[in-house]
């Protein structure tokens, strides 16, 4: 058997102040911090050893995965990468969800949030929110999306799962994912082969270890949570 626990990082500052926030670099909450203690130490006691971490390169699941990994005790091999990162929000960065429903209507909101692929407004190339403009990601031979659907979002994720994470795990190894709403809703839809519609009905909590347990061949059996 193959594990698979995937953990949202903790509450941000802007998750806390409803603000989207995508590739923005924002921290832990109190809160956010007393989630991840939470998490490492639920996956403790589960008895399940991590052989594997593999992170986005975003702060908040660098923060979480960090104050995880403190509970378990023992060095983990971590992999990070960009294709693990939040959905990018676009123009939408910063904007505080609520404002942005008052301005722009509740539905059309309700789409750019929850919607498979409808995308965000996206940013203009000179914007200094652009990534290609960050050297965290202009340092890399790809270009970087302006604005995403989850449609977008779920291609770099699946990919990096089917020829990156399959390659490293091995038959009764378990893998670890710090990662994001968004990230996780498109590999959670991709593991249990949800329907486009129905995925954006899928909740995701933060700092709550959500384990699959799969074939060696990576096909899904059960998943639950801790």
């Amino acid at each position: 058997m193959i594990k698979l626990i995937l953990v949202r990082h903790g509450e941000s500052f802007w998750n806390l102040q409803n603000r989207f926030t995508g590739w923005t670099d924002v921290g832990l909450s109190q809160k956010g911090v007393e989630e991840a203690k939470n998490a490492g130490q639920l996956i403790l006691q589960s008895n399940n050893k991590i052989d594997y971490a593999f992170i986005s390169v975003l702060l908040r699941a660098e923060q979480t995965y960090q104050i995880m990994s403190k509970q378990f005790g023992y060095k983990v091999r971590t992999f990070k990468s960009w294709k693990l990162n939040e959905r990018h929000y676009g123009a939408l960065q910063g904007l505080n969800k609520q404002q942005t429903a008052q301005k722009y209507g509740e539905e059309q909101v309700r789409l750019w949030r929850r919607s498979y692929d409808v995308r965000p407004p996206l940013l203009e190339e000179s914007d200094p929110r652009n990534p290609n403009l960050d050297p965290t990601y202009s340092c890399l031979k790809e270009e970087m999306p302006l604005g995403e659907s989850l449609q977008d979002t779920a291609k770099r994720v699946v990919d990096y799962y089917e020829n990156f994470i399959k390659s490293i795990i091995k038959p009764n190894q378990t893998g670890l994912i710090v990662a994001h709403g968004n990230s996780l809703r498109a590999l959670m839809q991709y593991l249990d082969k949800i329907p486009n519609k129905e995925v954006e009905n899928l909740e995701i909590a933060t700092g709550k270890p959500i384990v699959y347990e799969l074939t060696d061949d990576f096909e899904v059996t059960k998943h639950y949570c801790l």
